[in-house]
């Protein structure tokens, strides 16, 4: 008996190629990639990937990030930045997780949210305080701090 089949659309991937400079805002709803440059404001529903090669200059907007190249600006992640042992970020980070490798630069300010109890639950157990699942996203009390790294 044969099975009906129905391929999922794959998401896409947007690119600014390496040699690329573009200047403005740029929005997308998938992941994008910039190996180019980018001057101006980076705002992706997805996730946001600044590849080594790449640079931004100005703002980037996102779900997550990784970024393994150069930011001169402001950044705002909603859920996780990785910051790659290559990155080079000069400005203000604000993001609800941070993982940063060694060798990543950070000149700037960080601010991050801190979890409530019942959302640090859901997120460990994957149910509430009181064994419903919940799509409720608390709002992060914010923390900060200011780093200077390098050389």
């Amino acid at each position: 008996m044969a099975k009906n089949y129905s391929p999922s659309t794959p998401s896409q991937i947007n690119l600014i190629a390496a040699g690329t400079h573009v200047e403005g805002t740029l929005s997308a709803k998938d992941d994008t990639r910039v190996s180019g440059s980018l001057k101006g404001i980076l705002r992706v529903e997805g996730k946001a990937i600044i590849a080594e090669e790449g640079s931004v200059e100005g703002e980037i907007h996102a779900a997550d990030a990784d970024l393994a190249g150069t930011l001169k600006g402001d950044i705002f992640i909603k859920g996780r930045l990785v910051l790659k042992e290559t990155a080079r970020v000069e400005g203000t980070i604000r993001t609800s997780r941070l993982i940063v490798e060694e060798g990543a630069i950070i000149d700037g300010t960080c601010h991050m949210g801190q979890l409530d109890k019942s959302r640090a639950d859901v997120l460990k157990n994957g149910v509430g305080g009181n064994g419903v699942h919940s799509t409720d996203s608390a709002t992060p009390k914010s923390s900060a701090f200011s780093m200077t790294s390098g050389d």
